[in-house]
């Protein structure tokens, strides 16, 4: 099946303008302004008439079978559906594990990853979790890196009264069976690192950095604008090389603890001279978002959207002045280099996967386009998952 995409006004995430996009089953095969196509195969043409059109999103950090948990059975969040995804414009994502690991299982996220594929999307997951020894399939964090085709790396959690409080040596030991698993299988085996809300911030991380060969671009520490203290750190770990990812389910606007707006703290950043290509924004989506009094006591909670990355891209070029293709690689062409998925992902060009979003007058998605199948248009949803009415 092909389809040719007319007029397309073109971020791949580098401004090309007005372009025509054809695609052949899950790959794009050409760009150029006024393509002819003569193919002997079925066609479908739309035109997108100078719409905005940009690689589809990639959310690094979700947690594809729910999370939770710190307030008792009953606080454990819902698994996700396809349907929420593909309306957030998210075509790529990966799923982890959180605080709870007794009543969630990595057998369970492969699963559900597996479950995704199927439906449309392109999915992978972290093994591990907030615990250490890390929760695993196989037994082993390496064994699960090379076996499994959709893991791509490691998932633990730092600075936290909720961690397993791990030494400086644990975390260097659970990073280098990731490290060696992705070089094994050819994956990037990165380690997504958990920051809470603890004072020690990115102490264990440098303490690794700094005392083993494992180089700092492994790791990818999340929830830095949870508060400002760990904002203006996370700074610091940018500027000596490594990656920080923001998470856009935190709402500073609602939130007297000091975290900041995810769209306001990548503009900071920047402006700060952490270089762009060290930062991604991830929404924790299906997470839970618990507040705790001074005592780690939980006082209140509520559930991470899907929608928060779209709205914080939008916010980056309409609040914060950023241009079109800055403010797309925190969700595009970042991610899919810290991933190990640039070969195929975060890009719009010939030989990578046909995602593609095309976003309305207010940057919001529109069209989807996953694995070059039309999984939404003019947002009417197409592509519902096998429970979805």
């Amino acid at each position: 099946m092909f389809l040719l995409l007319k007029n397309a006004n073109l971020f791949a995430p580098a401004a090309l303008g007005i372009n025509d996009i054809l695609t052949c089953g899950e790959k794009i095969i050409a760009i150029a302004p006024d393509l002819v196509v003569s193919v002997p195969a079925e066609i479908r043409t739309i035109d997108l008439r100078g719409k905005t059109t940009v690689p589809g999103f990639i959310d690094g950090h979700a947690h594809l079978i729910g999370g939770g948990g710190e307030g008792g059975f009953a606080t454990r969040t819902p698994e996700v559906a396809i349907g929420d995804l593909i309306e957030a414009g998210i075509t790529s994502i990966c799923g982890l594990l959180g605080t709870d690991a007794a009543t969630r299982h990595i057998a369970s996220l492969y699963a559900k990853t597996k479950a995704l594929r199927t439906e449309g999307l392109s999915a992978w997951f972290f093994t591990g979790g907030y615990r250490v020894p890390s929760p695993t399939l196989t037994g082993n964090i390496g064994d699960d890196v090379t076996f499994l085709d959709a893991c791509i790396g490691l998932k633990t959690a730092i600075s936290d009264h909720r961690s397993s409080q791990s030494t400086v040596n644990e975390l260097a030991r659970i990073a280098s069976q990731s490290r060696i698993g992705g070089m094994t299988s050819g994956k990037s085996g990165a380690v997504v690192v958990h920051l809470g809300d603890g004072d020690g911030h990115f102490d264990p991380l440098i303490g690794v950095i700094e005392n083993t060969e494992i180089p700092i671009g492994q790791f990818i520490p999340t929830h830095v604008n949870r508060k400002r203290a760990l904002l203006d750190a996370a700074k610091d770990w940018a500027k000596r090389g490594g990656n920080i990812d923001f998470t856009t389910g935190i709402d500073a606007e609602s939130d007297p603890t000091g975290s900041v707006k995810t769209s306001a703290g990548i503009a900071e950043c920047l402006a700060d001279g952490v270089p762009l290509d060290r930062i991604s924004m991830t929404s924790d989506g299906n997470g839970s978002l618990p507040d705790f009094d001074k005592n780690g006591k939980m006082i209140g909670l509520s559930v991470a959207g899907f929608d928060t990355v779209g709205r914080e891209f939008a916010d980056l070029v309409e609040s914060e002045k950023l241009d079109i293709p800055t403010a797309l690689a925190p969700i595009t062409c970042n991610p899919a280099r810290m991933l190990g998925l640039d070969g195929s992902k975060g890009y719009l060009g010939c030989g990578h996967d046909a995602d593609i979003l095309v976003l309305d007058d207010a940057l919001a998605p529109e069209t989807v386009i996953a694995r070059g199948t039309v999984a939404m248009i003019g947002k009417e949803r197409l592509l519902r998952g096998t429970f979805e009415r």
